[in-house]
């Protein structure tokens, strides 16, 4: 009787420790992309273009068009323009979808001359499309539209 319920009980850990383990690794190609994404983020107000661009896929899409040179050239304007730029993101929502992503948040824009009060501010509605490349999450398209006040 007592080795039934021994048994009984490591089916249901055996059971348990498997749940634990497909939650992880559902939870993992996400975590995955929110540091990518997070990495850019600080990558940009390091003003490290090279690090800033290298999720960016060759067959990019932004807005207006925009390809991956174009956001490079843009990045660059932005730097030049202002010595100090910062990102601040709202809430980021992920959609899984197999291989690819969306990715969807609120990010406010500052830049200026590094006072305490930027020269210029401008907050974005931001949504992203990314898909799982090799070992590593590529952005291929980003679409921002100012947000309304």
């Amino acid at each position: 009787m007592q080795s039934s319920i021994q048994g009984q009980w490591r089916v249901v850990w055996v059971g348990f420790c498997m749940l634990v383990l497909l939650g992880c690794t559902r939870a993992a190609p996400e975590q995955r992309l929110r540091a990518t994404l997070e990495q850019m983020h600080q990558a940009i107000e390091a003003r490290e273009i090279g690090d800033a661009m290298a999720p960016v896929a060759e067959d990019f899409v932004g807005e207006n068009g925009l390809d991956a040179d174009g956001l490079r050239r843009l990045m660059r304007v932005q730097m030049l323009g202002n010595q100090q730029i910062g990102v601040t993101m709202g809430p980021v929502d992920v959609a899984l979808a197999g291989d690819t992503a969306t990715v969807r948040f609120t990010a406010l824009l500052t830049g200026g001359s590094g006072r305490w009060v930027p020269d210029q501010a401008q907050t974005y509605q931001v949504t992203t499309g990314w898909r799982w490349q090799g070992s590593d999450w590529q952005l291929y398209h980003a679409q921002w539209v100012p947000a309304a006040h």
